[in-house]
């Protein structure tokens, strides 16, 4: 999977007990090496403004809504909005993001490594300055 998508995840249980969504190695794009998550982010605040050379990621709005901009190398643009704790946005390598919360929202990653701080394209000159056909 070289392309960001949407995964959906099936769920169990019932509306009056509750649901449960299940995300295990043999059903994603990568083997999960770390998880994390983000919250009591102001709605005013845009996070992200990085990409990264070899992460990749799925990540899921656990409760409110979750606005993600992806751009690739080439200049494309596209927009996912998360509110669903059953659908999961895969973000390969080398997509720039930018993040905006809703009021309360819970963001949790599912990464495919360890963080390791060299893996961050900070830069967004430098990120522009990629070339598609240099990347692997």
């Amino acid at each position: 999977m070289n392309q960001p998508s949407l995964i959906e995840f099936s769920k169990i249980g019932a509306s009056h007990l509750g649901y449960i969504s299940v995300a295990q190695n043999s059903d994603l794009p990568f083997e999960i090496k770390r998880v994390y998550w983000t919250y009591f982010t102001p709605d005013s605040v845009i996070r992200g403004h990085h990409a990264h050379r070899n992460l990749q990621q799925l990540i899921f709005a656990t409760s409110g809504q979750i606005e993600f901009t992806l751009e690739d190398t080439s200049g494309t643009k596209t927009c996912y909005n998360l509110d669903s704790p059953t659908v999961g946005l895969f973000i390969p390598c080398f997509y720039w993001r930018t993040i905006k919360f809703s009021h309360n929202a819970v963001l949790m990653c599912l990464a495919s490594m360890e963080y390791d701080e060299q893996d961050y394209i900070r830069s967004y000159e430098e990120f522009k300055s990629l070339k598609p056909n240099e990347i692997q």
